[in-house]
């Protein structure tokens, strides 16, 4: 048995503690075989969950949602803890120092005219605490880590405040259909194709951001679509008495034109 007080209610420094207890000697074997690499997914997980649980509007999923997310940022600095590097204060430290630098608006002496320009103060100052002296440097420090689509709309969107940007959407959508182009071009020679798509994405993110349009969920939605289009191409393919296997294409697409009418 271990060495611990039960609650009726706990907090964040009880978290703290049974994280603590579930790494150490004697605790769970799983928990303390975890580093940053073999949970790094676990977390990318749990937050996507917490997005979904706001998403669905519910606050009582989004506190156990948020609770998930808690403990992946426990568990990370238990495990900094250990190796004597920072603790949980360390990473409340550090954030509430950023936020007083990042708001002299509120904590300092510096007046704003609305939310553009706290905005605007925000990007200044946040590349000065990163030492971020040009533009590329800014861009380059856009997480890797991110979905592919929110990377490529936040390096353009730091593009932009460097004034490399098209004046209206017809640029970039002309800049999407020569991608196009190049990528039937990459397919037809069997050469460049990852590439050249690649560029059509990123030339569909740039007109998607003129459109204000977040490109993930964009996508989702159209994912959303076909899956429901396709359970009506199975649906009436079964009250046909076949199934989509045995179909040739041409029937297949006579049936999703059929469910797109729906």
């Amino acid at each position: 048995m271990v060495d611990f007080q039960y609650k009726d209610s706990y907090g964040v420094k009880d978290l703290e503690e049974i994280v603590r207890i579930l790494r150490a000697p004697g605790g769970c074997p799983w928990d303390a075989e975890q580093t940053h690499q073999s949970i790094r997914r676990n977390f990318l997980e749990e937050t996507y969950e917490a997005v979904e649980a706001i998403d669905e509007g519910s606050s009582e999923h989004l506190r156990e949602e948020l609770g998930d997310v808690l403990l992946q940022v426990a568990l990370h600095t238990e495990m900094e803890r250990e190796c004597g590097r920072f603790d949980l204060d360390g990473v409340a430290d550090g954030i509430c120092k950023k936020l007083i630098f990042r708001h002299p608006h509120v904590f300092g002496d510096v007046a704003v005219s609305g939310t553009g320009e706290v905005l605007s103060n925000w990007e200044v100052l946040k590349r000065q605490e990163k030492g971020q002296a040009t533009h590329t440097d800014a861009l380059e420090a856009v997480a890797r880590a991110l979905p592919a689509l929110w990377r490529a709309e936040k390096v353009q969107k730091k593009a932009k405040k460097a004034g490399f940007d098209w004046p209206e959407i017809s640029g970039a959508l002309d800049k999407l259909s020569e991608e196009l182009e190049e990528l039937r071009q990459a397919v037809r020679q069997g050469t460049n194709v990852e590439e050249e798509l690649g560029d059509l994405l990123f030339s569909a993110v740039n007109a998607a951001r003129f459109a204000d349009v977040d490109p993930e969920e964009a996508l989702n939605r159209a994912t959303d679509k076909f899956i429901a289009r396709f359970r009506q191409v199975e649906v009436r393919a079964a009250q046909s008495g076949r199934s989509l296997e045995d179909m040739t294409l041409a029937e297949l697409d006579t049936l999703w034109e059929e469910a797109k009418g729906t």
